[in-house]
């Protein structure tokens, strides 16, 4: 059993619900919260969805307290997350949240459990994640280490972090016109999130998840990160809120077993060589061509599949 509550937020994907439901029944959790939106009246059969990926949770089989906060209207992301989340740290202290397409490894659960404990009162880490984007580099001879990137593709965090979060982001002018932000990134990321904070500022990008990473730069907070990815995201494809391209490098990206028990790194300090590559992979030829060996493959499956069932070729949309 699984002492750590864990927070599910599901919409209107029963088939990718399904899986992760069944990955954190693997854990048994003694508490299970359920944040979902409601359906947007101008799609139709999206309502059979989200009552299909709610019923899902009608599967629970072993000691489990239950709580829901469910929507009867469509909310959106920023306001259906950010809020659900804030009912899960108003519920508990701490908490491990899976998206319904954020598939973990068996072994993320535990991984959150434990350092949970371990930084539960050490206010320089604001969250723990279970995604690795070091493209399989080994980066640590330790079960992880430090990072200032935020990713919320499965993780963990306490209510003493999620305190700080603001969606309104309402401190952004201060920052901005302080220039408190110059020189934490460099000149490329720095302009990047100048321009993506006063979007979310101005009310024209719907998300909750920037306001986060927002709320944990201001705090100085670094986050916890995997030494192997322990996180699939399923969701990628043309029927996603956000996640729509099918060919991006974090598509479906492979998992691996994290070995317990963990191994603690004797000191906290961010791994700079880890972040730098983080910021500047997704604008490499590298990441280009791994990106067209994607697509190439995608083709290849699509034509060959084509071939065997007769079927017309259709020229790529």
């Amino acid at each position: 059993m699984l002492n750590t509550p864990v927070a599910l937020i599901l919409f209107n994907r029963p088939d990718t619900t399904e899986r992760v439901f069944r990955a954190i029944a693997q854990a048994k959790p003694r508490k299970l919260l359920v944040v979902a939106d409601g359906p947007r009246p101008d799609k139709p059969g999206e309502a059979e969805r989200c009552a299909a990926a709610r019923a899902v949770l009608e599967r629970i089989d072993w000691d489990c307290e239950l709580l829901t906060n469910f929507s009867d209207t469509n909310l959106g992301t920023k306001r259906r997350v950010s809020g659900g989340l804030d009912w899960v740290f108003d519920q508990v202290e701490e908490a491990i949240i899976l998206e319904d397409d954020c598939l973990p490894d068996p072994s993320f659960f535990p991984y959150c459990q434990e350092l949970l404990e371990r930084y539960r009162h050490d206010t320089r880490i604001a969250m723990i994640h279970g995604i690795n984007k070091q493209q399989g580099q080994k980066r640590t001879d330790y079960s992880y280490y430090f990072t200032r990137y935020m990713h919320i593709w499965g993780w963990a965090s306490w209510r003493r972090a999620w305190q700080h979060y603001d969606v309104n982001l309402a401190l952004w002018p201060e920052i901005r016109d302080g220039g408190l932000l110059k020189g934490h990134f460099d000149p490329h990321a720095e302009r990047e999130h100048m321009e993506v904070f006063e979007q979310l500022y101005r009310g024209e990008i719907d998300t909750w998840d920037i306001q986060w990473a927002f709320a944990c730069f201001i705090q100085g907070g670094l986050a916890i990160a995997p030494a192997v990815n322990l996180i699939s995201n399923l969701g990628f494809g043309s029927d996603a809120t956000r996640t729509l391209d099918p060919f991006s490098l974090d598509a479906c990206r492979q998992t691996e077993a994290l070995s317990l028990p963990l191994r603690h790194p004797p000191y906290l300090f961010r791994l700079a060589a880890a972040d730098d590559f983080e910021t500047a992979y997704g604008r490499s030829f590298e990441a280009r061509l791994k990106r067209w060996q994607i697509k190439l493959r995608h083709s290849l499956a699509r034509f060959g599949g084509e071939r065997r069932t007769g079927a017309r070729l259709q020229p790529e949309a």
